[in-house]
């Protein structure tokens, strides 16, 4: 069948439901539901799950005018119901609802096991089909998501190249997510939300099954490591609201959750085997099932390929195992470990002559290489003291690397790396090393309580972690053309020590109000330590100038969100976060040694504010429409100005905080099943067309500058203009046909042009740096087929009408110059599963 049944059916669905029976101690639903002091009312909990035995989430239960959708485990909870016999109802996007009785007592909870079964007729072979993004329900997991904007995409449920990770594919329903597109081999994910910068994914904070991945989120936040998408099962997205239960940054929480072994099978191994243009050749293997109280997964996946640009080459590998042992009917105790090694060459930026003369395929950059070998461990343990509290601890660490060896400080092909232009001699490459160490840990309680005869959630944790980056930078290298990181004098130009300490402490309640209403304020509070040891650069006599960082403080954030259910299936939502941007190891590093770092430097804070309105209607719409507001404050730039004490005329660069910024905008989401919708025929094929837009105005209310004129400081202000890398707007259309186990998709991007510095400068520099990034449309195809029960095939065509375009302009690294993005690109796989 076509998609595996775990969100949501169109065929007829009967359910199965013994009056109590106890959910599977996995699924964290105790047996035997103690009394409750609710007040007032009873309480159902429980699970939905498939034939399989495999939870089904997203889907809607009801029992008079009380619902909630089911979570990633499949549970559910409603409460304040009425005693006596009630009916059960479960509902979703293209299924006919189906019902059960069961019997409630007042101030008692029950569990209940909802099992769902396709119906005879789908043996004639009925088109299956699921909403691949949805919102999560009020409680997912032990997160909170009540009254936040927040969406979670279903990977298998996506007609999508996640080989190489097409991210403008993957989040095409998740509406304003802007999608740097500079990377070939679909290592780097780098996306962003609201008008903030999509550089590494920086802005969101980046997890994986809910436990840091990036280097550093209080120093170094760039997320190198992203789990290749064939392993994942959904990914989760909360906006700003995130900030209260998991820290930093603006973007909020952007959160990876990799698939686990199947529960009703002791050994399941799947495949997937790729090929595309390029050279492109992949394969994604994985092992997984259930053998008495012992879960295992894991999975291998390896992709090589020579890029669509020269100088493109990759080689990736990624490992990942888990397992969890069911200890006891509470406790569940679980490892894991992934592990990515890759050696990437980078092409290089390209002029915008050279770009528009056709030659945006060529490359000169034939010796610059990077490579982040990353391993995070992990351990989980999750206690469920009753139905009513569960107590889980992560603990994580990361030990990684960011290395790179090459030329970058020219730009274009006319500028050659092989040679020096000097001497016509091979030229020495730079090194620069990055090493990470890091250890944490996050507890987190989840309680439902009564008061005043209403049932509530509480949420809470604390988190310790600590980090330390050693970096080396400037070293000098050899004059190969390969991956080489052997060092050819005695010490680096630069030699830094960081380390972080965090401790935070979060709490957020949903308060229910009646039937409809609920409120979910929250505090949380950060305690951050950073410092740096080191030397910046060596003089000619082998002096070293010195750096010394240190800042402690500490940073308050509150909230509130609230949600009025209108109908069984709409709700209206709002939501105020406070949101802060540590001040990264970057901002304390001077570039120079001549520049001076603000010893009051502070971290850039601000809020996130949304309303919106979102839900399905008639079983054959899905919409999420919403208006939003970003405050930046206390961002960080350089000034120039007078040398303190110094002699008439002199001046230095400063760093500092220099000004504000704000975003507002419409995100808007619609997904009409326009065949159902038309007869309302579900046993027809699907015909899903849907829109994913977001409008955007994001300027700056004050950036102050300062230029040097005749050997005067003059003063500016930069208000007014346009945030760089903030578009105009963002559109993704497309539509989804599907019929019995067939499926394809097609969509149309376009996005607006957009400046990459603040003075929005139009005309690029010579080294294209810096200048205007037009406005461009992208069309992707993609289709899936599922035939004997055990294959699947899967192709697709990205850029089909091979556009010219580029998302960004470098500085630095990997440039510097524009990065162009793909042009038409092509995959077919072959895929597995016994």
């Amino acid at each position: 069948m076509f998609p595996t049944p775990t969100l949501l059916l169109c065929t007829t669905l009967a359910v199965t439901a013994p009056a109590l029976v106890p959910a599977p101690a996995s699924a964290y639903v105790s047996p035997n539901a103690a009394s409750l002091e609710t007040g007032r009312g009873a309480t159902l909990t429980g699970t939905v799950l498939d034939r399989t035995g495999q939870p089904v989430e997203g889907v809607l239960v009801s029992v008079a005018d009380r619902s909630a959708l089911t979570d990633a485990r499949g549970e559910f909870r409603l409460y304040g119901l009425p005693a006596g016999e009630v009916t059960v109802t479960v509902t979703g996007l293209s299924i006919k609802p189906v019902t059960q009785t069961t019997t409630l007592q007042n101030s008692q909870a029950q569990t209940l096991q909802l099992t769902i079964e396709e119906a005879v007729r789908e043996l004639a072979g009925v088109t299956v089909a699921a909403k691949a993004t949805r919102y999560a329900p009020e409680v997912d997991g032990t997160t909170v998501t009540a009254g936040k904007k927040n969406e979670v995409v279903q990977l298998s449920k996506l007609d999508a190249n996640l080989v190489v990770n097409s991210s403008r594919q993957v989040f095409a329903k998740v509406p304003g997510i802007t999608v740097w597109e500079s990377d070939g081999s679909g290592q780097q994910i780098n996306v962003a939300t609201r008008g903030l910068s999509p550089n590494r994914s920086w802005e969101f904070n980046t997890r994986q099954n809910g436990y840091d991945i990036s280097s550093d989120p209080f120093g170094y936040p760039e997320a190198y490591y992203n789990p290749p998408l064939e392993a994942v099962e959904r990914i989760q997205i909360i906006r700003g609201g995130g900030s209260l239960q998991y820290g930093p940054q603006f973007g909020g929480l952007l959160n990876y959750e990799l698939k686990r072994g199947p529960r009703d099978k002791k050994v399941e191994f799947e495949t997937s085997n790729s090929v595309g243009n390029n050279g492109l050749v992949s394969t994604y293997n994985s092992l997984g099932g259930t053998v008495g109280k012992v879960s295992y997964f894991g999975y291998y996946q390896q992709r090589v390929g020579g890029g669509w640009r020269d100088n493109s080459e990759f080689n990736i590998r990624n490992a990942h195992a888990n397992v969890t042992l069911q200890a006891t009917d509470k406790l569940r105790l679980g490892a894991e470990i992934s592990h990515l090694y890759y050696v990437i060459q980078q092409p290089g930026g390209l002029t915008d002559a050279q770009f528009y003369q056709d030659n945006v395929r060529r490359s000169s950059r034939a010796r610059n290489w990077f490579s982040t070998p990353w391993t995070i461990p992990a351990f989980t343990a999750d206690y469920q003291f009753s139905d009513r509290t569960r107590l889980s601890l992560k603990t994580f660490g990361l030990l990684g690397e960011r290395n790179s060896i090459g030329l970058a400080s020219s730009v274009g092909v006319n500028q050659p790396d092989a040679v020096n232009p000097a001497t016509g001699q091979p030229a020495n490459r730079q090194i620069d090393r990055d090493r990470y160490r890091n250890l944490g840990a996050e507890l987190r309680l989840l309680t439902d309580y009564g008061l005043l005869g209403q049932q509530h959630t509480l949420a809470a944790g604390l988190r310790g972690a600590g980090a330390y980056l050693t970096r080396r930078q400037l070293g000098k290298g050899d004059t190969g053309r390969n991956f080489n990181l052997d060092l050819q004098a005695p010490r680096f130009g630069r030699e830094l020590d960081f380390r972080t300490r965090n401790y935070a402490a979060f709490v957020e309640n949903i308060f229910r109000v009646g039937s409809r209403l609920t409120l979910t304020p929250g505090l949380r509070l950060e305690v951050i330590d950073n410092d740096g040891r080191g030397y910046l650069s060596l003089n000619a006599d082998g002096s070293e100038n010195r750096l010394t960082q240190d800042s402690r403080r500490k940073v308050l954030l509150y909230g509130a969100g609230a949600e009025y259910r209108l109908t069984d299936q709409t709700n209206l939502y709002a939501n105020y976060s406070r949101a802060f941007r540590p001040v990264t190891f970057g901002d304390l590093t001077p570039p120079a040694t001549s520049d001076v770092i603000d010893p009051n430097l502070r971290d850039a804070t601000g809020y996130n504010a949304e309303l919106g309105y979102r839900g399905t209607w008639a079983d054959v719409l899905t919409f999420d429409v919403d208006a939003f507001w970003l405050h930046y404050n206390d961002r960080i730039g350089t000034l120039r100005r007078p040398v303190p004490g110094g002699a008439a005329g002199q001046t230095q660069q400063f760093r500092t905080n220099i000004g504000t910024s704000v975003h507002k905008g419409v995100e808007a989401y619609l997904e009409l099943n326009l065949i159902h919708a038309l007869t309302r025929n579900f046993q027809l094929p699907r015909l899903d067309v849907f829109v994913s837009s977001a409008v955007l105005d994001a300027r700056y209310t004050q950036l102050r500058t300062t230029t040097l004129t005749a050997g005067n400081i003059q003063e500016g202000d930069l208000k007014n203009n346009r945030v760089e890398y903030a578009p105009k707007y963002t559109h993704r259309v497309g539509a989804t046909f599907a019929y019995k186990t067939f499926s394809t998709t097609a969509q149309l991007t376009r996005v607006a042009q957009v400046y990459t510095d603040a003075n929005n400068t139009v005309a690029p520099n010579a080294a294209a740096t810096t200048g205007r990034v037009p406005g461009y449309s992208v069309t992707d195809v993609s289709a899936t087929y599922r035939f004997a029960k055990r294959f699947t095939l899967r192709g697709g065509v990205n850029n089909v009408f091979d556009k010219n375009y580029f998302t960004r302009r470098s500085g630095g690294y990997p440039g510097p110059g524009l990065l162009p993005a793909d042009g038409r690109t092509w995959f077919a796989s072959v895929g597995l599963k016994l």
